[in-house]
C-alpha cells in the first residue's frame, strides 16, 4: 500500500472511503471493485487496515490491495481529482446536484478520460456530511425501496461501479451457450419430436377421450412459445419412444403370461 500522493493506476477513476470503521466493509468494497473492473482505492483516516485479511475475505484483489492509498484528509485525497462525486442515501434539503448512477454514469466516464475522478463513500453509520458533499461536483442518489434507503457500504460501490461498465460498454458479451447445446431444432426433428409423442400417448389410450388432431396442435403451441435446441428435441422425443415401447412389453409379457 502506498501513502499520500497523486492516485496511481491505468484510469482516471478511483473510489474514496471517507473514514471506513469495518475492514469486512472495505474488503466487499474492493471485491466490488474488482468485479466491476475498478482498479484504484483512497482509503481516508480508516479506522483499521489489514490487507491480509482483505485478500481473505476477497479472494484474488491484489491487483487492487496493492494499490490502495491512505490519506489522513478527505482534503488530500481529493487533491488531485477534477471531477468528484459523492454519494448519498437520500437528496437532503440541502440544494445540491442530484443525479441517479445511471444517468450520471456516461458524464464520469467523459470527466475520466480527461483527468481524475472521485466516488466519495462516507463511513458506513452516517455516510457523507454536509461539509464532506459540499467539496463534490454532483450527488449520486441510488433509488431504493421507500422506507429503507440506507445501504451497505460495498452494495452501494457495486451499484455505481456497475452502472460505469454498463455505461462504458461492459455487460454485452453474449452469454455462452449450454454445454449441451447443439443448436435450435429443425423442423424436422420437431416433427419427429411430435410423431414420437403422438404414438407414445396413442399406447396409453390418452387420446380415448380426446381428439388427437386438437391435443397435437396444443402441444405444438405449448412447444412454440419456447426455441428447442436439437438435444431438447431429441429427448422430448426419447419419451415418446420410451413410454411407446414400455406399453409395448407390458403387453408381450402379459401374453407371455397368457
Amino acid at each position: 500500500m502506498t501513502g499520500s500522493g497523486a492516485p496511481q493506476g491505468r484510469t482516471g477513476l478511483f473510489v474514496v472511503l471517507h473514514q471506513p470503521q469495518d475492514v469486512v466493509n472495505i474488503a466487499g468494497v474492493v471485491r466490488a471493485m474488482a468485479n466491476m473492473g475498478l482498479e484504484r482505492l483512497t482509503l481516508v483516516d480508516p479506522a483499521h487496515v489489514d490487507p491480509w485479511r482483505i485478500t481473505g475475505i476477497a479472494h484474488r484483489t491484489h491487483g487492487v490491495v496493492d494499490r490502495i492509498r491512505q490519506t489522513a484528509t478527505l482534503e488530500e485525497a481529493l487533491a488531485g481529482a477534477t471531477y468528484v462525486v459523492g454519494a448519498s442515501a437520500r437528496p437532503r434539503t440541502a440544494r445540491r446536484n442530484y443525479h441517479r448512477p445511471r444517468e450520471l454514469a456516461p458524464k464520469i466516464l467523459r470527466r475520466a478520460r480527461d483527468g481524475n475522478v472521485a466516488l466519495v463513500f462516507g463511513r458506513e453509520d452516517r455516510g457523507l456530511s454536509n461539509e464532506d458533499l459540499d467539496r463534490c461536483h454532483d450527488v449520486v442518489v441510488a433509488p431504493t425501496a421507500p422506507g429503507y434507503s440506507s445501504l451497505n457500504l460495498a452494495q452501494a460501490v457495486l451499484l455505481v461501479a456497475y452502472e460505469l461498465l454498463l455505461a462504458g460498454g461492459g455487460g454485452t458479451e453474449a452469454l455462452p451457450p449450454g454445454k449441451r447445446s447443439l443448436g435450435p431444432a429443425s423442423v424436422a426433428e420437431l416433427d419427429e419430436m411430435y410423431d414420437a409423442l403422438e404414438a407414445g400417448l396413442h399406447r396409453i389410450d390418452f387420446f380415448k377421450s380426446r381428439k388427437a388432431e386438437s391435443v397435437m396442435r396444443v402441444l405444438r403451441t405449448v412447444f412454440g412459445r419456447t426455441t428447442l435446441d436439437a438435444h431438447e428435441a431429441r429427448l422430448v422425443r426419447s419419451v415418446g419412444y420410451q413410454v411407446r415401447n414400455y406399453v409395448a412389453r407390458l403387453e408381450a409379457d402379459a401374453g407371455r403370461s397368457d
